[in-house]
């Protein structure tokens, strides 16, 4: 017998713990190396845990849902076994093929997949059926046994339902509060045209794209215009700490995506580094990973300034919140034609309406108006920010 220990990874300073979801093998399964073993939940990422060696996974220590802290023990691989006809008894039971975003699902809605039929290709579950279990709960028969996340209905047809919020979304309902409670934060708002933005994507889009294998959009253009804005007014990429003023002499943006597990702010390093092509492949991949829950730790920490882009939902106007210990947060939103006056007289052009909310305790109004005529400037002639100027 040669047995290797499977470990929860090594946890990020600021969390202490974490929620074990499901497991994807049975005890007594054989394994590959690299196979995902089970997904391990935090206040900010989902993470996988692969098998470090092929074996047989012989000993499940810790169940579905238990919390775990870093390095410790929830499993063993022998490496030297041969795998059983039939898996061992353990702790997860018998459960159908599921994907992992639909294991995902079911554990944010409480419903128990082991019992589930599936409606799926080879019997796997789908959305579907996870959604409709849930919907079964509120049909409460006699005798039955009692259900996750139960549906209360304590007025004739009027049900209400109790779900927990899962890990992140706490995270995120906490680190909000924190922000409004230990800032002082306000907003200020400006118009840009974006019509010489949408010109010059219109012109070099189809080139664009054959040369860098992907689409040009617009959030490189906010990316860079935020660069360009902040570097000419420091104080808007600084962070506070204690009394203290942290100026950061690089620039990494947060992107606020929203995802069916709630916000997420994956940041692009040294985005002042980067070419309009890099920047929209880290935003496609971290759009794409964050639908998964394969974002990182590492890609979710940091950052000194942040965009949220509330435009793709439809926002006309909001005052995004301050992502902490950052001092401030561009709020972009949807470009709509409008009625504007151009030279006395009165013409349509494409207008998005932009915010920052800023930390009034080291950002003065002035300094907050001007850093968003700056972004207004790069948008409105961006030829500047392309010649650097």
């Amino acid at each position: 017998m040669s047995l290797i220990e499977v470990k929860v990874p090594q946890l990020s300073e600021s969390v202490t713990e974490a929620t074990l979801l499901a497991w994807h093998k049975q005890a007594g399964e054989y394994v590959n190396e690299g196979d995902n073993l089970i997904d391990v939940e935090t206040d900010k990422v989902v993470m996988e845990i692969p098998a470090s060696k092929s074996g047989v996974l012989s000993k499940i220590i810790k169940a579905d849902g238990e919390k775990v802290g870093s390095s410790e023990l929830i499993a063993l691989i022998d490496t030297a076994a041969v795998a059983t006809d039939s898996p061992a008894p353990s702790s997860t039971g018998d459960k159908p093929a599921v994907s992992p975003s639909v294991r995902r699902l079911a554990h944010e809605l409480e419903v128990d997949t082991s019992g589930l039929p599936g409606t799926g290709r080879a019997g796997r579950l789908t959305r579907e059926d996870v959604l409709a279990a849930m919907e079964q709960v509120a049909v409460v028969s006699s005798g039955a046994a009692p259900q996750a996340a139960p549906v209360i209905a304590p007025v004739g047809n009027r049900p209400e339902q109790r779900v927990p919020m899962t890990r992140i979304r706490q995270r995120i309902a906490e680190r909000l509060l924190q922000s409004q409670q230990n800032a002082a934060i306000l907003t200020t708002f400006n118009e840009v045209n974006m019509q010489p933005v949408i010109d010059l994507r219109n012109k070099y889009k189809d080139s664009f794209e054959k040369k860098h294998g992907i689409k040009l959009g617009f959030s490189c253009f906010f990316v860079k215009a935020a660069v360009y804005a902040l570097q000419k007014f420091p104080i808007v990429n600084a962070s506070v700490d204690g009394t203290d003023i942290i100026y950061h002499g690089y620039f990494d943006i947060g992107v606020a995506i929203g995802s069916e597990r709630g916000l997420v702010v994956p940041v692009i390093r040294d985005a002042d580094k980067l070419s309009f092509a890099d920047i929209e492949k880290q935003i496609a991949d971290f759009g794409a990973r964050a639908k998964m829950g394969k974002l990182t730790m590492a890609e979710l920490t940091g950052g000194t300034f942040s965009i949220s882009n509330g435009g793709v939902f439809g926002s006309m106007l909001s005052t995004p919140i301050i992502n902490p210990p950052q001092a401030a947060i561009l709020g972009i939103h949807a470009t709509k034609d409008r009625a504007v006056v151009e030279n006395g007289q009165i013409v349509i052009r494409p207008i998005n309406y932009l915010a920052v909310s800023y930390d009034h305790r080291i950002i003065d109004g002035r300094e907050a108006v001007q850093f968003l005529g700056a972004i207004k400037e790069a948008l409105e002639f961006p030829g500047r920010v392309l010649l650097d100027l």
